[in-house]
């Protein structure tokens, strides 16, 4: 596993790295306890060392089973623990941004994940305009000074958003959405926050599993899968399920990319390692609900660079095939 420098900070962290929505149970289908155990420890076993979760994944239940998890490995030491907030119900917007209920949220958090300091928090994809008004950054700022976290950044929806937070003093890291099917920030973002010395976290690199190339048009999502809820956006923004690409569309765009996957290689670490390839990424945060998963996502960091001809093709089939049909905001 090689790793990459995060932001400003003394501290590299492992390329690719495992997120924790899916173990929540709420929005992927239910995974069980030891299901999700066993999946934390074979993604730290293959090398992974940076985590991201959310105070609202499974309603804390993602924080905790993190939290069970480093009391457990022996690795601890090597762990670097992302958590979001901002979008809990209680007591919900816009009573979240307060700074008692930030603080509040930022014990509750260290609470569930047994640890006396985080890594790294993030606001978890929140009105620009309100953070501003209660003073958000103020108090993370605060709390970083208190030794409550030693970082804080930014999970966004749009490249205007990420805009935006570049300009925010101390800000460490943007978390974004970026894959074969949402390029945008290669042009537009990457290489001012390298020049800001601002991490960038790529999540959803596989566009909800998409780009993992195993589904076709007899796939179904359990009910409770937002893969099944959500692909119109009916719960919450659009572009968090299959990176806002349409279903039927997406399937189509898939078969093409299969010609350009090397033999013998899964799509979903060739996919994995296209983003990779943009040196201005730290890591990439694919999510797994099975050890196998955690295990075959950590090995796209042994794979070679694509070529820049690969690179040419897909960025031309994203320009005339995927960017027309995005929805949501980008």
């Amino acid at each position: 596993m090689q790793s990459r420098k995060f932001s400003n900070l003394d501290i590299c962290v492992s390329e690719v790295g495992m997120g924790c929505w899916q173990i929540g149970g709420t929005e992927w289908g239910d995974v069980g306890d030891k299901q999700a155990i066993d999946t934390l420890h074979a993604a730290a076993e293959s090398g992974i060392t940076f985590f991201d979760t959310a105070d609202i994944y499974g309603n804390g239940r993602s924080e905790r089973l993190v939290g069970q998890f480093l009391s457990e490995t022996a690795s601890r030491d090597r762990i670097f623990i992302a958590t979001k907030l901002g979008r809990r119900s209680d007591p919900g917007w816009p009573e979240n941004f307060t700074p008692h209920n930030i603080r509040q949220h930022t014990e509750d958090s260290l609470i569930r994940l047994g640890i006396d300091v985080l890594d790294l928090t993030q606001t978890h994809c929140l009105p620009l305009e309100q953070l501003s008004e209660y003073g958000v950054w103020d108090t993370l700022a605060d709390l970083k000074r208190e030794g409550k976290i030693r970082a804080f950044g930014a999970s966004v929806e749009t490249i205007d958003e990420a805009l935006n937070c570049l300009e925010i003093p101390g800000l460490n890291s943007l978390q974004i959405i970026f894959n074969i099917f949402r390029q945008c920030p290669a042009d537009a973002l990457l290489e001012r926050a390298r020049q800001k010395q601002v991490a960038i976290i790529v999540r959803l690199p596989l566009a909800s599993g998409l780009l993992a190339g195993g589904f076709d048009r007899k796939t179904e999502f359990a009910v409770a899968d937002h893969r099944t809820f959500n692909r119109h956006g009916e719960k919450f923004n659009v572009g968090e399920t299959f990176a806002g690409v349409p279903w039927e569309l997406g399937l189509e765009v898939v078969e093409k990319l299969k010609n350009f996957v090397p033999a013998g290689q899964l799509m979903a670490q060739w996919a994995l390692r296209w983003c990779l390839d943009f040196p201005q990424v730290t890591t990439v945060i694919p999510g797994a609900k099975h050890a196998i998963q955690a295990r075959q996502n950590a090995g796209a960091s042994d794979l070679p660079r694509l070529s820049d001809e690969v690179h040419r093709s897909l960025a031309d089939i994203y320009q005339a095939s995927i960017k027309p049909a995005v929805r949501g905001h980008i």
